[in-house]
């Protein structure tokens, strides 16, 4: 190792990504004082790098630029280098997406890469930059010693632009709270939008590329539950089937890809990310209950399994991503050739296999390997080779863990094994929906086992840190609390346990006391006693994940419901007042925030079953039949005291049940049939 090579400021870093980047000849830092006083004491600009240990496109350009003697001297002489890991800082992610919106007008992405003043104050970037100018991209060679120069000599328009950037940050944040009636007429409008961009033929919405966009989906079933909305539901079925049988959903081995880069779901990025399958959980299930269809119940099967044999620490917490590449190569460690599959497949088997998965025709991953999507039915495999659907279903699955055993052999990608509370939170969600749907107590257990772990190592003097790898870190951020809080409703749901109602009640309080914004409304996406940065965001808008805000308000307005604490529902309207001209003005990017206006226009039932363990669990399972997701059932054992607000039912020697709306309650019931009338429609829905 030359000496340039030496390792630089990221070397005692705990996260993987800046350990990738640790023995760069750039000399790299890490967020933080050291780097930013630096860069103010030799009036140096900051060349800022955000991507993450998963991302394809991060470690080309690592490979072609960071890892390139002569690229990183240019960087180190002109530049203060600071490299981020976007899955811990999503503060910092948020602020330098946004600005690379507002300087470039294109959306971003990852690697981020921004020149940034001392000051904190971008004024240029983008995303890739190759080494020698294509793609109609700059080399990045070219590009150093221009921006650095432009930043020297243009030190007056400089300074505008800068003053422009920060009223433009101050300009995204939501204004104007209504103090007027809230109508769900932007539910209608977003219905609207979602089926102008509808794929009728692959599902899913818009072209390449395609992501599954489960807040999209879920506002469907929503809809289709609310009001029989039979094109919402249309819309969710059609591509959750689409994704189930694509490349998109690892057919050998469960879980499901970032995304897919063509229209039919076929060819995704390779890696897969905690944030998208807990969520998908959940849909999956709740499509299995709405339709039947099997295949749904195989992909929550096949997800779950991955989750527990994959992503799942010993201790409990869930993992954060596996990568795309393996051995330096995207995809490597799940396509095939046909040649490489006859040689593990008996001849039945193959011959089933290879019309179902496509490989009878041309290769469809870089023009010589297969990934493998659902090509033919197995009912038209069956048939066409004179076997029942039953046999073909056999030889299918005898294949396939044939494959998976052999797979298991290879160069598996690289895993992030740090542990964040906001992706906890979704995964954590979707095992807890998934195991009360399908009646599962080792999917429950799993879910369990997660927020445990993250209250024992994650939760500090009444506040929870947001990541951890070798310890726990940083200042947890909305995201961790409205998850966090959104999924203990769930989990309650699956079992109550008495503990866990109270730590519920903590994360609300946390997130009032530090997030809010008691004057205008609305929460920050950092706590009042955060870091300060150049911008304090407050997002509404749906991405990847969820909006915090609309999250946030969900939770606390049925934790209100449930509990009676006025300051929840109080607090939740606030910030639906806040963001609803925006919601109203551009209904199709806030599904988080209709939810919770949903909600508000309508509150939600909440049951509650007390009585013996074995029958009130027989009773809460029977509910599991059909889908309620204005419907929160709590089965609270005798036993259980100090119930607050909804909860604070009556013991009893016999399963009773009570159905409240609001301030509306029905007599207690006592027979089941009648419970089922009550939550179809036939009480206070």
């Amino acid at each position: 190792m030359s000496e340039s090579a030496m390792p630089n400021h990221l070397a005692r870093e705990a996260s993987l990504y800046l350990q990738q980047h640790a023995d760069n000849p750039v000399d790299w830092y890490p967020w933080g004082e050291e780097a930013l006083t630096l860069a103010r004491r030799e009036n140096k600009p900051i060349l800022l790098s955000i991507g993450y240990s998963a991302c394809h496109w991060c470690h080309v350009m690592a490979h072609e630029s960071f890892e390139d003697e002569a690229t990183a001297a240019l960087m180190n002489e002109h530049f203060i280098n600071i490299k981020v890991d976007r899955e811990e800082r999503p503060d910092l992610d948020q602020i330098y997406q946004t600005a690379h919106y507002m300087l470039t007008r294109k959306d971003g992405g990852w690697p981020l890469t921004m020149f940034v003043a001392p000051d904190q104050t971008p004024f240029f970037g983008g995303t890739y930059f190759p080494p020698t100018s294509r793609y109609n991209l700059p080399g990045f060679k070219e590009l150093i010693p221009r921006v650095a120069a432009f930043y020297h000599e243009r030190a007056a328009e400089l300074g505008d632009q800068q003053l422009a950037l920060r009223d433009a940050f101050d300009s995204t944040l939501p204004r104007d709270a209504t103090d007027g009636d809230m109508s769900g007429a932007a539910l209608t409008a977003a219905r609207e939008e979602l089926v102008l961009s509808y794929d009728s033929s692959w599902g899913g919405f818009g072209s390449a590329p395609k992501f599954p966009h489960p807040t999209n989906l879920e506002f469907c079933l929503r809809r289709h539950a609310a009001n029989g909305d039979a094109t919402a539901l249309e819309m969710a079925l059609v591509s959750l089937r689409k994704m189930a049988d694509g490349g998109v959903y690892d057919q050998i081995g469960g879980g499901f890809f970032r995304y897919s880069v063509d229209q039919h779901w076929a060819i995704p990025h390779f890696e897969k990310m905690l944030y998208d399958n807990g969520p998908l959980l959940a849909l999956y299930s709740d499509a299995w209950v709405i339709s039947g269809e099997a295949r749904f119940k195989e992909i929550v099967e096949g997800a779950a399994a991955w989750v527990l044999r994959e992503m799942q620490s010993p201790h409990g917490g869930y993992y954060a991503t596996l990568d795309a590449d393996s051995e330096h190569e995207e995809g490597k460690f799940y396509v095939w050739t046909p040649d490489e599959v006859k040689k593990i497949l008996g001849a039945r088997e193959y011959a089933v296999l290879a019309p179902h998965y496509g490989l009878e025709r041309p290769a469809n991953f870089e023009g010589r390997h297969w990934h493998f999507t659902v090509r033919e039915s197995l009912a038209d495999v069956a048939l066409r080779l004179g076997l029942s659907e039953e046999e073909a279903r056999q030889a299918l699955a005898g294949a396939k863990a044939k494959l998976f055993a052999a797979r298991e052999q290879r160069v598996r990608p690289g895993r992030d094994e740090k542990i964040l509370v906001s992706w906890n939170a979704l995964m954590i969600k979707g095992m807890a929906r998934a195991a009360r749907v399908f009646g599962r107590v080792d999917w429950l257990a799993s879910a369990q086992a997660a927020l445990g772990f993250v209250r024992r190592e994650m939760w500090r003097n009444g506040r929870l840190l947001a990541v951890h790898r070798d310890g726990a870190r940083l200042n947890a951020y909305l995201d961790d609390y409205a998850f966090l809080l959104d999924a203990m409703l769930e989990l309650l749901q699956g079992e109550f346990r008495p503990e866990d109602m109270e730590f519920a009640r903590q994360l609300a309080d946390v997130l009032l006391d530090q997030f809010e914004d008691q004057v205008e409304g609305g929460f920050y996406f950092t706590s009042h006693d955060h870091e300060q940065l150049i911008h304090r965001p407050k997002p509404g808008y749906d991405s990847a994940t969820p909006s915090g805000n609309g999250i946030a308000a969900h939770a606390l307005q049925r934790l209100g419901h449930v509990t009676g604490d006025m300051r929840y529902l109080a607090a939740a309207e606030r910030a639906l007042r806040i963001f609803y001209s925006a919601v109203a003005h551009q209904p199709g990017g806030f599904k988080s925030l209709l939810a919770a206006l949903e909600e508000f226009l309508v509150p939600p039932s909440i049951v509650v079953l007390r009585g013996p363990q074995p029958a009130m669990a027989e009773w809460a399972q029977a509910l599991s039949d059909s889908y309620r997701p204005h419907t929160l059932v709590f089965a609270i054992p005798n036993g259980v005291q100090g119930l607050p607000g909804a909860l604070a039912k009556s013991e009893s020697e016999s399963v009773n049940a009570w159905v409240c709306q609001g301030v509306k309650c029905l007599s207690p019931i006592a027979e089941l049939p009648e419970l089922r009338k009550a939550c179809n429609g036939g009480g206070l829905v």
